[in-house]
């Protein structure tokens, strides 16, 4: 949605968020909570997300691994060959994709990783 090295967030991504806000009433009445995370610093993300108006919580995993870990970010090498996305073996033109993921936390704290979709721009 937003690379470490972009200027701002993904056109495409960007449309998608313009209708998440609407949606977070409904989350929030069936205790679920939303946050986007992207690989750009916080400090990109920021003014990006006041320009568009956005409230939604959206945090930085800038310096980890974690869209790595859940195959939504590419590097170089990767991109050059084929590589998992969408649960199936094929190749992708960005280094960053779109991907939703669910987590279940349950009453003793623990936290499952439920269900994943990644959809291609």
């Amino acid at each position: 949605m937003f690379g470490p090295e972009w200027k701002e967030g993904c056109p495409s991504c960007s449309f998608n968020m313009d209708h998440t806000d609407g949606a977070l009433v409904h989350l929030a009445q069936r205790d679920v909570a939303f946050v986007a995370i992207s690989r750009a610093p916080f400090s990109k993300i920021a003014p990006f997300q006041k320009r568009m108006g956005w409230r939604f919580k959206w945090v930085s995993s800038y310096g980890n691994e974690f869209n790595h870990d859940y195959r939504v970010s590419f590097t170089k090498a990767e991109l050059a060959k084929e590589n998992c996305y969408n649960f199936e073996t094929s190749g992708f033109p960005s280094e960053e994709a779109p991907g939703f993921s669910v987590f279940y936390k349950d009453e003793k704290g623990d936290v499952f990783h439920v269900f994943r979709v990644c959809a291609g721009h």
